[in-house]
């Protein structure tokens, strides 16, 4: 089968099965609400803290940039988890936003940083600084891409379900995208940003995922409501720390990770 046909039934795939998606970020996402999507990400990633646009954590191999914390790798280095970064400089660069003068002329930029000391002791750098306030000044861009993101993904995980399961997935997403505007698609948009579609057979441990998919999955058999998503995701990501290797002590995170997901709730705000 040529490259050509394969990408034209691709295409073709979600109007034959019926399944309907916007087309762009902003017809997923009011063009309005973005700001305060971004202002959302920013409070739980960075608790709304400038500083903190540039992080890098104890305990990984990598720094994590923007009101996303995007993960950005050196050159040549593997991960299990979804480097993003260089996404996002793409994605600017698309929408004409001038980037740092040392990233800009990079076709493709790697973390410069050969590790986390060496990234603390720049943190007063002209370069930090300039990245900084180019992060602060492009946090509605930020939002954009992330929805762009959603917007990329969301075929893909309903395909990914067996076909009898599709469409009840697909049921599921489009039906909390309409609860509670904005917070449904708050809801479906962070989490897949916070912990990935579920689709990445390297982002498991002990065979297991944590990602959109997995909550999908864990509502199939429960009322359609935002405080059961939450539900559903709180019950993944605490599966995800019982299988983590000892070494990360994920545990650290749970109730940072809780806090996140009760955001999705219009009374918790």
């Amino acid at each position: 089968m040529s490259v050509r046909l394969v990408i034209t039934l691709q295409l073709l795939v979600p109007f034959l099965m019926g399944l309907s998606w916007p087309s762009s970020a902003q017809n997923i996402f009011e063009t309005a609400h973005f700001d305060w999507l971004g202002k959302q990400v920013f409070r739980n990633e960075c608790d709304s803290r400038p500083a903190c646009l540039t992080s890098w954590n104890a305990g990984e191999d990598f720094p994590s940039l923007g009101i996303g914390h995007f993960i950005w790798y050196r050159a040549g280095q593997q991960e299990i988890f979804e480097e993003t970064f260089p996404q996002l400089l793409l994605f600017l660069k698309h929408r004409q936003v001038s980037l740092p003068s040392w990233l800009q002329n990079s076709t493709d930029p790697n973390n410069p940083w050969p590790n986390r000391a060496a990234f603390s002791a720049a943190k007063q750098s002209k370069q930090m600084r300039e990245l900084r306030m180019f992060l602060l000044t492009t946090s509605s861009l930020q939002a954009e891409f992330i929805v762009s993101r959603f917007t990329q993904t969301q075929d893909e995980i309903v395909f990914s379900f067996q076909p009898n399961d599709r469409n009840k997935a697909r049921r599921i997403m489009q039906g909390l995208a309409a609860i509670h505007p904005p917070y449904g698609q708050y809801a479906l948009i962070d989490y897949l940003h916070f912990k990935g579609s579920g689709l990445n057979s390297a982002e498991q441990y002990r065979g297991m995922g944590w990602g959109l998919k997995q909550v999908i999955a864990e509502m199939f058999d429960t009322e359609l409501s935002l405080y059961h998503f939450v539900e559903a995701g709180t019950k993944v990501l605490d599966r995800r720390i019982s299988n983590a290797p000892v070494e990360r002590s994920e545990a650290r995170w749970r109730e940072g990770w809780h806090n996140r997901l009760l955001s999705y709730l219009p009374s918790k705000n």
